[in-house]
């Protein structure tokens, strides 16, 4: 199992890691099952682990800037476009 596990994961395992490795998968599995026991009945799903929330602000869409302004601030431009480098053939 451990190596068509690696295998997917495309590791290396060293034979002197398999030993570890091998326990460290089995209390892993072995904390997954004890948690297919755990009493949860009643119990509401949660959706964020705090109740602490993001404040967003609302999305206006705003000119701060002339395209003159712009312009002179890009790394390459033309006078009326961004001129960027060519990524296809």
């Amino acid at each position: 199992m451990l190596h068509k596990i690696a295998h997917l994961a495309r590791l290396e395992i060293k034979p002197e890691e398999e030993a570890e490795l091998l326990e460290g998968l089995q209390q892993v599995l072995s904390w997954m099952e004890d948690l297919t026991h755990a009493e949860t009945e009643g119990v509401e799903p949660l959706t964020h682990m705090t109740n602490e929330y993001n404040v967003w602000r609302e999305d206006k869409g705003r000119n701060e800037l002339s395209r003159e302004e712009a312009l002179e601030l890009a790394p390459s431009a033309t006078d009326r476009y961004f001129t960027v480098p060519k990524v296809l053939e």
